[in-house]
């Protein structure tokens, strides 16, 4: 392992995020609001130190293994939640410790979308529009973008791409170098973008809640510029469009690709973690819009309308909010919960533990059962016309196992602070999944929770965005020894 070279690039990405502040400060500027002062600070915190881990290995040229690239990616992710807390922390009229201010970066750079903050309606537009960036680079993972635009790095980036890209299928390319596919992942990303802020405007947002939204939908990140969240606008177009994007974003980015390449739609189709997703999307969305009307809770229409934007909402992981869900009767709010942590596809932007997974662990439980009825039978486990091998199988399950014993412990933790079951199952649920809003205590936001609560958070929202294994593989003997 090569700590020079893994410097050398923290040094680097540290430096392009800096320049992610200038925005923020420009309208800050024109605003003459009181947070000039502290995004100038945090701007130059933040390059100097870039610049200060950059400049005395500029020179240094080795090639990236796979080991200094897991370490590059959580390095940078941690690294990067405490400069992009600076802004919070420096402007003194949003009164936020050092904690909550790393929360609030955190959660925003991990798409997660939980808040600390209340009265969003009359925060200056600098700090509205850098939460809202702060999704939006988290969403298509920094490192990637660097790889993207830092050709200059002259390295192998396949190591710092297979450690970002979440799922089981990280060797997949879309195009046959490294850099071409991250400017592939990008266009896509920047394409939908812009394409989300323009049907925004057109559903009656204004300019800059379109960009701002646009962000965080594309991102799946669930962050507003509105204490009510989507519910502000009370517009059936604008909470339409959302869904239709959220829907887009929680696919592989790779088939938007396809689809865009071939002029073809038929690839999502044909797709089978697509079909799953779609097919799992319409039992929740059935479930909750039937629940809704049958128990009289909304009218026949508003049951349609929020009960399929809520439960696209929560299922990909965004967390956007038309209404508070938390106080909706029966097993709802429990049953939306659960389904986020199907999440998104892999290759998305989307949380949870993928569609992917969780289909692979269905084939499997279906071929068990088959292999009882004929225990002589050799059955192939199948994705699509595609034998799944029994290594990629174990480690879906490895990753299903590990997953589940690190929510259990953090929810044990954070139960030990004295939350309540609820409230700590669903502030896990929310963290790990990077979905955002909860139940109990933590349904509207995480400022009541103590700051351990709120650091135990942080790591479960790193945990879950490097989905668990970048991360812990850190904290193992094996992985320090030469």
């Amino acid at each position: 392992m090569h700590f020079s070279i893994s410097l050398r690039i923290l040094g680097l990405l540290l430096t392009l995020f800096s320049v992610t502040m200038l925005p923020p400060l420009l309208i800050a500027v024109l605003a003459d609001d009181d947070t000039v002062t502290g995004f100038i600070s945090a701007f130059a915190i933040t390059l100097m130190s870039g610049a200060t881990l950059w400049l005395p290995l500029r020179g240094v040229k080795r090639d990236l293994q796979i080991r200094d690239g897991f370490l590059v990616t959580a390095l940078f992710w941690i690294v990067l939640g405490l400069f992009g807390s600076l802004p919070f922390a420096l402007t003194e009229s949003l009164n936020m410790d050092i904690t909550d201010a790393i929360f609030e970066s955190v959660s925003g750079l991990t798409t997660t979308g939980a808040t600390v903050l209340t009265g969003l309606d009359e925060l200056p537009a600098s700090i509205l529009l850098y939460r809202q960036m702060l999704q939006w680079l988290g969403g298509i993972g920094i490192i990637v973008v660097a790889v993207a635009v830092l050709p200059m790095l002259g390295i192998g980036g396949m190591q710092l791409y297979r450690a970002e890209t979440p799922g089981p299928s990280k060797d997949s390319k879309l195009t046959p170098r490294i850099t071409e596919t991250a400017k592939a992942l990008f266009t896509i990303y920047l394409a939908l973008t812009v394409l989300c802020a323009g049907a925004y405007s057109l559903a009656g947002m204004s300019g800059f809640d379109a960009v701002c939204h646009a962000f965080a939908t594309v991102a799946i990140g669930g962050f507003s510029t509105h204490d009510a969240s989507m519910g502000y606008f009370q517009s059936d177009a604008i909470y339409m469009v959302s869904t239709m994007f959220m829907l887009i974003s929680a696919l592989n980015i790779g088939l938007h690709f396809a689809a865009f390449r071939r002029r073809s739609m038929v690839g999502y189709w044909e797709d089978s973690e697509a079909r799953f997703f779609a097919g799992a999307m319409a039992v929740c969305v059935g479930i909750t819009c039937a629940y809704l009307m049958f128990s009289e809770t909304l009218n026949t229409q508003d049951s349609l309308v929020h009960g399929l934007f809520q439960a696209v909402s929560i299922t990909t992981t965004t967390g956007f909010a038309t209404q508070d869900f938390s106080i909706w009767p029966g097993f709802l709010p429990m049953m939306l919960l659960m389904f986020s942590f199907m999440g998104g596809c892999v290759g998305s932007t989307g949380g949870g533990i993928k569609a992917m997974r969780l289909m692979l662990i269905y084939k499997q439980g279906i071929r068990e059962l088959k292999q009882l009825i004929h225990p002589h039978a050799i059955i192939p486990l199948k994705v699509g016309n595609r034998r799944v091998e029994a290594t990629v199988v174990s480690a879906v399950w490895s990753f299903f196992a590990v997953y589940t014993f690190a929510f259990i412990v953090i929810m044990l933790v954070l139960m030990a602070t004295g939350l309540d079951f609820i409230t700590a199952f669903s502030a896990v649920a929310a963290a790990l999944n990077n979905l955002g809003p909860g139940l109990g205590s933590v349904a509207a936001n995480y400022g009541e929770i103590s700051n351990f609560a709120k650091s135990v958070l942080c790591f479960a929202m790193l945990l879950g965005r490097l989905e668990v294994f970048t991360l812990l593989v850190l904290f193992t003997p094996m992985f320090w020894r030469n």
